[in-house]
């Protein structure tokens, strides 16, 4: 059986930040609308959609500033995948 990471968030996220950055680590997908609004988590393996109650757009733009998310080419020039990144203030 495989062992899981540890997860690390860095400890002056907001609590909804945490929320996140935790469900990008453990299997979830990252998408907002094109003006980076309306973020929903979709697991990757079964494509479950979870709407974050206190996730908006200020929220994803902070991520996006403290260099813990990056935007990725997608197929629907509607909708923003966002992917983790390795580096970020702290």
């Amino acid at each position: 059986m495989a062992k899981k990471k540890a997860v690390t968030v860095p400890p002056k996220l907001t609590e909804a930040e945490q929320d996140l950055i935790s469900h990008m680590e453990n299997g979830y997908r990252l998408e907002t609308d094109s003006l980076g609004s309306d973020p929903v988590l979709r697991r990757l393996k079964d494509d479950e959609v979870v709407r974050p109650l206190s996730a908006n757009r200020s929220t994803v733009e902070a991520l996006q500033k403290r260099g813990l998310i990056a935007p990725e080419k997608g197929r629907d020039p509607l909708k923003i995948v966002w992917r983790k990144t390795g580096s970020g203030a702290r």
